[in-house]
């Protein structure tokens, strides 16, 4: 099993996380086209439920697997990660099938008294079989990024994509003649097929590793020695002991993140509630929120293909480097990980300012929503600094504090919505403003907590950089998308002007040191290029 460096091991992750985001969009464009806004919206008012169920099972088991088989490889202990694999895998089984069960037989009450819309029923049920398959395969990506080997989560991830784009287009198609809201289930099962790819594919990784080992006499033998069962006993490695540990971790960042899905389905419940309050119809306000999360959302998250590789990456590294009492890797990495986050999300962030119309008419056929995009832009920075401050902090056995952090943004959140989304002047842009709030103030919090907790300066300078930086590639994509006749085409139009200003703000990036020359160095692609 080969083990990458932390830049190697992001650059294989954002590989993977820019093919996913870029094949992402096929259904995202696609799919309102054969089941519309209101079957996109029923499919998005399911998904949150969804993803609470899911968070309450693996929300912190793949980083707490993850970060005791990063100690326990660095303390050369792999008997320990085997146990730690097994107690994981045995509980998130036993709890996923449980919840699935329940989710089934509930679907019905749920949907009727919980969720806005009763068609959503549907999309329930469908999704209900996932748990499980999530759960399973979230716990091997965990052991596979413990071992700081990225290459099984990278590929299972994007053979998934590829099934799901697939099985979501076909099954959606296959099931609209019935209803939008079998339409909406049809688009949920594709991504039930998608999940059976990826844990397929990432159970085929743990089979073929295993068998390298087996034939490895050195492996075997290690393995062996530290697995007797007196060792066992001594280690208190037993399936009680094991899952105390995974819990103690586990159970922080879950509820961190269980606060953030909790507040993902009270803004889905809230937002259509608020919109019924301001006089919207059922409908329309379904489909005004299946715009704002199922279009308008996952262009701003563009980025965060980085932002996830740079948080997976970061959780091993550092827990490695604390282990060691090393500071100075934990500041570097950190530091690393903020800088390439600024400077990779900043282009998208001016990008979709100021052309967010013709961005929209290009990809979604639709340049109404291109108001919601315009004013969410500004502040997706925030965004995609967050995930890597969080990281840190659920490395650094700080959970608690990101806990607290993301409670008082949902709190925020939730209160802004229900305030602003009910007045008719605001309708759903009462709802993105909150959204804009919640992700100011907890990524403020947690630069807040990190600088604390490790002594860190914000870079603060770079910060400035980037957004010189993106002012100056915003003025310029814009004078050459209006003023600039390039092709009488515009999306022709719309690409040159993003490459032409692109070019621009790399160049700017070299110029003022915001692309380190000894990272680029690093990745295996480039390495021959900056010797």
């Amino acid at each position: 099993m080969n083990k990458q460096t932390f830049i190697q091991g992001t650059m294989i992750l954002l590989a993977a996380g820019i093919i996913n985001r870029i094949l992402g969009f096929i259904p995202r464009i696609l799919l309102p086209r054969i089941i519309g806004a209101e079957g996109v919206g029923l499919y998005q008012l399911g998904y949150p439920f969804f993803i609470v169920l899911v968070t309450i099972i693996t929300g912190g088991i793949p980083l707490a697997v993850a970060k005791l088989i990063a100690e326990a490889e660095s303390s050369g202990q792999p008997g320990r990660s085997a146990a730690i694999l097994r107690t994981s895998l045995i509980f998130t089984t036993v709890a996923g099938l449980i919840f699935t069960v329940a989710s089934l037989f509930g679907a019905s009450w749920i949907s009727r008294y919980v969720l806005p819309d009763s068609r959503v029923y549907y999309p329930f049920i469908a999704m209900s079989p996932m748990i499980v398959i999530v759960a399973i395969s979230s716990v091997f990506r965990g052991y596979f990024q413990g071992k700081q080997n990225m290459i099984p989560s990278a590929s299972s991830s994007i053979l998934e994509t590829l099934a799901r784009i697939v099985c979501v287009l076909w099954f959606s198609y296959l099931m609209l003649p019935m209803g939008v809201a079998y339409g909406a289930a049809g688009a949920m099962l594709g991504v039930a097929a998608g999940e059976v790819v990826g844990m397929a594919v990432i159970l085929w990784h743990y089979w073929h590793s295993k068998r390298k080992e087996a034939r490895s006499p050195f492996l075997g033998q290690q393995v062996n020695a530290t697995t007797s069962p007196d060792k066992e006993l001594n280690l208190g490695r037993g399936f009680a002991a094991n899952l105390k540990r995974i819990l103690r971790i586990a159970i922080p960042v879950t509820g961190g993140r269980l606060v953030g899905s909790l507040s993902y389905l009270l803004e889905s419940i809230t937002t259509a509630q608020s919109l019924a309050i301001a006089g919207i119809t059922t409908a329309i306000a379904t489909a005004q929120y299946g715009a704002l999360q199922g279009m308008i959302i996952p262009l701003l998250l563009l980025p965060g293909a980085l932002t996830s590789s740079l948080a997976v990456s970061l959780v091993p590294s550092l827990a490695e480097a604390q282990a060691r009492g090393d500071m100075r890797t934990i500041h570097l990495r950190l530091h690393q990980s903020l800088r390439l986050a600024l400077v990779t999300g900043g282009p998208f962030a001016a990008i979709m300012y100021v052309l967010a119309e013709p961005l929209c008419l290009l990809i979604y056929d639709n340049g109404d929503i291109a108001g919601m995009l315009k004013i969410m832009a500004p502040f997706a920075l925030f965004l995609y600094v967050q995930t890597p401050l969080q990281a840190a902090l659920q490395a650094l056995d700080k959970p608690g504090r990101a806990l607290l952090n993301t409670l008082i943004g949902a709190i925020v959140k939730i209160s802004l919505i229900f305030y602003l989304a009910s007045n008719p002047s605001l309708g759903i842009y009462g709802a993105i403003i909150a959204i804009i709030a919640n992700i100011v103030i907890v990524t403020l919090l947690h630069g807040y907590s990190v600088a604390k907790a490790l002594r860190y300066h914000i870079p603060y300078l770079d910060i400035l950089k980037v957004i010189c930086g993106m002012i100056i590639m915003a003025g310029a994509a814009a004078y050459i998308y209006h003023e600039l006749t390039i092709s009488p085409q515009p999306g022709i139009q719309l690409i040159a002007a993003t490459v032409i200003s692109g070019v621009l703000y790399i160049a700017l990036s070299g110029i003022m040191g915001l692309i380190d020359l000894h990272d680029l160095r690093r990745i295996p692609l480039l390495r021959r290029w900056f010797r």
